[in-house]
């Protein structure tokens, strides 16, 4: 499934290319592969090219918007990051590799939620976090 039906972010702001599995208001996986013309690696790091970690974080908080979005409660609605706690980054990642992104939904009500969400290339952790986010009208 393609996230842009789903999300309101657009190029050059998205970072999430599939929704490969999804249980609406519960848990995603997905991924963002990364092709080495993303403009972030000219200057991170000339010659070494790596994904900055917070990107890492803002494509599993894309993945977690999904699921929030996803559940019908949340019909017209704006999931916005509220915190981002725990996080870890375990490897770099660099052109070419495909980010594998999975979170589950801890605690969703109304007005907010927390989710655990992680990242990985070829099976091997990059990233991991808790994200908190409230949610707001999308007017």
């Amino acid at each position: 499934m393609a996230p842009g039906g789903i999300l309101p972010h657009r190029p050059p702001f998205l970072f999430l290319d599939e929704v490969t599995s999804m249980v609406a208001g519960e848990r995603a996986e997905g991924y963002w592969q990364l092709t080495g013309e993303e403009p972030f690696f000219a200057g991170h790091f000339p010659g070494r090219p790596t994904l900055p970690g917070v990107l890492m974080a803002e494509a599993i908080a894309q993945l977690g918007a999904c699921i929030v979005l996803s559940d019908e409660r949340f019909a017209g609605k704006l999931p916005l990051f509220g915190g981002l706690d725990g996080a870890r980054f375990r490897r770099q990642v660099v052109p070419g590799d495909r980010l594998d992104l999975a979170v589950e939904m801890t605690r969703l009500s109304a007005r907010a939620g927390r989710g655990q969400g992680k990242a990985s290339v070829d099976g091997d952790l990059a990233c991991s976090c808790e994200l908190l986010f409230v949610v707001v009208s999308a007017d």
